[in-house]
């Protein structure tokens, strides 16, 4: 929706569709980096431009990642977690009647229909529904002990890491999905596998001609100095 940012596209080389009726502008080819970009970084200086873009690939992994990392750890590697934490997870989930594989499913999906109905409702009255209700219901489901206080922090945290990429903000809902049943049937293996999964998928993408993980892989040197951080 920027000018500065389709000329700046422009400028790299790409092409801009222009559709009537539409406020957006399509640029082609687009790259996994792109998401990771903001136009503020170019008004910024450098070092905390950098910072800032590495904190943004940071919470890309961590939104897609935590909730089925949490569920491998409580439900098959709980000697990874520090014997002081194990006791309190174990502590604040004490009398909850399911698994934490099944909390973690059942308030993620809340989640998912509380960001739904945010964004279908007029603005004002969207917010207010995904903030009032997930407050009120997160409390309501502890006092019922329904679920742990712990799983209501993961997805609290996950939630706000997925706010930091709003580009591919569909993409990390379908990938947190994938990473939970991964880690809640296989534990750390399944984890592993479906890194190993999605970083041979990402690879073998193609836009326009160009790969999707590009300059990453295949490697460009010359062209890294505007991907994990920006260059002077």
């Amino acid at each position: 929706e920027r000018p500065d940012v389709l000329a700046a596209k422009l400028m790299e080389g790409r092409v801009g569709i222009m559709v009537d009726g539409s406020p957006f502008v399509l640029t082609a080819p687009f790259l996994l980096v792109e998401a990771f970009q903001n136009p503020e970084d170019y008004y910024t200086r450098t070092i905390y431009a950098g910072v800032v873009r590495i904190f943004r690939y940071l919470a890309f992994f961590l939104s897609i990642m935590v909730p089925g990392i949490y569920v491998a750890l409580t439900s098959f590697h709980q000697e990874l977690i520090p014997p002081s934490l194990l006791f309190s997870i174990a502590a604040a989930s004490e009398g909850v009647p399911f698994g934490s594989f099944t909390e973690v499913m059942l308030f993620l999906l809340v989640f998912e229909l509380l960001k739904e109905a945010g964004i279908h409702m007029p603005k004002n009255i969207g917010q207010t529904i995904s903030i009032v209700g997930g407050l009120v219901m997160g409390e309501a489901a502890i006092q019922a002990g329904l679920i742990g206080a712990p799983v209501v922090i993961i997805i609290a945290f996950t939630a706000v890491s997925s706010f930091v990429v709003p580009t591919i903000n569909n993409e990390v809902t379908l990938l947190r999905w994938i990473f939970l049943f991964a880690g809640g049937f296989f534990g750390g293996f399944g984890i592993s596998i479906a890194l190993i999964g999605l970083t041979v998928h990402i690879t073998g993408l193609e836009s326009f001609g160009y790969s999707f993980a590009s300059p990453i892989m295949p490697c460009r040197p010359g062209d890294l100095k505007d991907t994990f951080i920006r260059a002077p």
